[in-house]
């Protein structure tokens, strides 16, 4: 309710960017969407260069990733269909300055033989249309050919707050006290409390751990819809719930306001963003990723290090005019060492889950 609800955080339009609240890694410049524009090619290579390709883009915002892309114009541009997904309407209707959007049924016909009118026999005639982006609300409804992109969404989901008792386990509610919401301790529920034995089971007296099911029944839900390709996530997580249960637990249930962080989660509810580190143990009971690496070496995998070594190079050629040229290459070299700062972006977690013919299918965690 405080994010999404009535004049909650994102639906009176709290935002990302340098205008908004916080910067995430599509904010920093254009080099984020440049990279991914390059795996999102790797990836189209992967599935057999299908046309139309679909990337779904789950908490879009207003656009400034999609916009990245189509300004790096990837390979796969005249096969791109790209689907911004993003509850805030508020947020939606910002989009529209960044792209230029069709109505969702000009995209929405990506999926198993995609490319092929399945009347006639021939191909598609939106086939090397490319690219074409649309806007919806919720997650396409049919299963389909493609990728999932998601940056810094689970974070934002809802999610069980527990404190490890003395004897047991107490859930963390929300009360109210002379007008102003307060935490409210009870006794956890049976199958509550053998949960968090299972995902905390040495967690210190007072220690508190978020059950994170929202997040686990969206990944749910996406990887039903994806029925041949990727689901990559970004954002900052903890590889286990017990080593959350062992750090004070604002250093992990964080909130953000004006570039700064905000207050206590209860708080000026729809003021600030509240956002929870993600547990990757979680995750992975739904299906454990095919791979979690950092940003970046994520980043670097598909090719920032060659972006940023033509910066360079441009930097040094034309420092001493100082032009416009000179300038955009300073400012991309900025941008590299912010999205690969060990203590900072760098440090973020990309997941994935592999869905093509080819793919692990999540072997593991490493």
């Amino acid at each position: 309710m405080a994010l999404y609800g009535g004049g909650g955080f994102y639906t009176t339009g709290g935002r990302a960017g340098r205008r908004g609240h916080f910067v995430t890694s599509p904010e920093v410049g254009t080099l984020f969407a440049a990279v991914v524009s390059r795996a999102l090619d790797s990836w189209w290579a992967g599935l057999g260069r299908p046309d139309p390709f679909l990337v779904v883009e789950a908490g879009a915002g207003v656009g400034t990733l999609a916009a990245g892309i189509r300004r790096a114009s990837p390979q796969c541009s005249a096969a791109l269909r790209y689907v911004l997904v993003e509850r805030s309407a508020a947020l939606r209707a910002q989009q529209a300055r960044h792209l230029t959007l069709d109505p969702p049924s000009a995209l929405l016909r990506a999926g198993p033989g995609a490319g092929v009118d399945e009347d006639e026999g021939e191909p598609d005639p939106m086939a090397g249309t490319g690219p074409m982006f649309t806007s919806l609300a919720e997650l396409p409804g049919e299963p389909f050919v493609g990728v999932v992109l998601a940056n810094e969404l689970l974070d934002n989901m809802a999610f069980l707050l527990l404190e490890r008792a003395r004897s047991g386990w107490s859930e963390v509610r929300v009360g109210e006290a002379e007008g102003e919401l307060v935490e409210v301790l009870v006794p956890a529920a049976p199958h509550l409390e053998r949960e968090a034995d299972r995902l905390a089971r040495h967690a210190p007296p007072g220690g508190r751990i978020p059950v994170q099911r929202r997040a686990r029944v969206w990944l749910r839900e996406v990887l039903a819809r994806v029925e041949l390709g990727r689901v990559a996530l970004v954002d900052y997580a903890s590889a286990t719930t017990g080593s959350l249960a062992t750090r004070p637990w604002d250093d992990w249930l964080r909130t953000y306001r004006d570039h700064g962080r905000g207050g206590h989660p209860l708080s000026a509810p729809g003021e600030q963003d509240v956002t929870c580190e993600v547990a990757v143990d979680q995750l992975a009971t739904v299906r454990p990723p095919s791979a979690d690496r950092s940003q970046a070496e994520f980043l670097g995998a598909h090719g920032l290090e060659e972006l940023a070594e033509v910066a360079r190079a441009r930097w040094w050629e034309r420092a001493g005019l100082g032009d416009l040229e000179a300038l955009r290459a300073r400012s991309l070299i900025g941008e590299a060492e912010a999205l690969t700062d060990p203590a900072g972006l760098g440090a973020f977690r990309v997941l994935e889950w592999d869905l093509s013919p080819t793919g692990s299918g999540g072997s593991g965690l490493g």
